[in-house]
C-alpha cells in the first residue's frame, strides 16, 4: 500500500488522476471538497470530492489507494462537525463556505523557529566602552568630573 496523506472530510484536495485516452496517457487534476470518506480500511477505502463546474455540482468518488491516483494535495483543511458533508448539496454561495484551520502554517512557524539558533551568536562589548556610555548618559557632568581624578 502506498504512503497517502492524511484526508478528513472538510478538506480541500487537489486529485492528480491518470486517465488514459486511446494509446494516450495524461494526468487530470480534480480539486473540491472531501464530503465523504468511507468506514472501510485497506484497499476498499475511498473517499468522495465535490466540486462546482459552471454552476453544477460534480461529485467523484475515488479509491484512496487506486494506482490510477498519482498524487494528492490537501490544500486546506476546515473544521467540521460531521463525519459525511451531505448539507453541501444544497449550499452555494456564501453558506457554502466553511471555518478553515491553518494548520500548514502554524507547523511552518514552528519549524523556521526550530532551525533558527537561539544562542549562538553573542556580541561581545568592552566593558571600559559599557561603563562610560552608561555613566555619560546618566550625567554628563559627573564623568567629566570624575574623569581627571581617576588619571592622577
Amino acid at each position: 500500500m502506498k504512503k497517502v496523506p492524511d484526508i478528513r472530510t472538510g478538506s480541500t484536495v487537489k486529485v492528480h488522476q491518470r486517465i488514459k485516452e486511446g494509446n494516450k496517457e495524461r494526468i487530470q487534476i480534480f480539486e473540491g471538497l472531501v464530503i465523504a470518506v468511507s468506514a472501510s480500511f485497506g484497499p476498499n477505502k475511498t473517499f468522495t470530492v465535490r466540486k462546482v463546474v459552471g454552476g453544477i455540482g460534480v461529485e467523484k468518488v475515488f479509491p484512496l489507494y487506486s494506482t490510477n491516483i498519482t498524487k494528492i494535495q490537501v490544500t486546506k483543511t476546515s473544521d467540521v462537525r460531521r463525519s459525511k458533508l451531505y448539507y453541501m448539496r444544497k449550499r452555494s454561495g456564501k453558506s457554502a463556505r466553511l471555518k478553515e484551520k491553518h494548520i500548514s502554517e502554524e507547523k511552518d512557524v514552528i519549524e523556521d523557529v526550530i532551525e533558527e539558533p537561539i544562542v549562538d551568536e553573542v556580541v561581545e562589548a568592552p566593558v571600559d566602552a559599557v561603563v562610560e556610555t552608561a555613566a555619560a548618559e546618566v550625567a554628563p557632568e559627573v564623568v567629566a568630573e570624575e574623569a581627571p581624578a581617576e588619571k592622577a
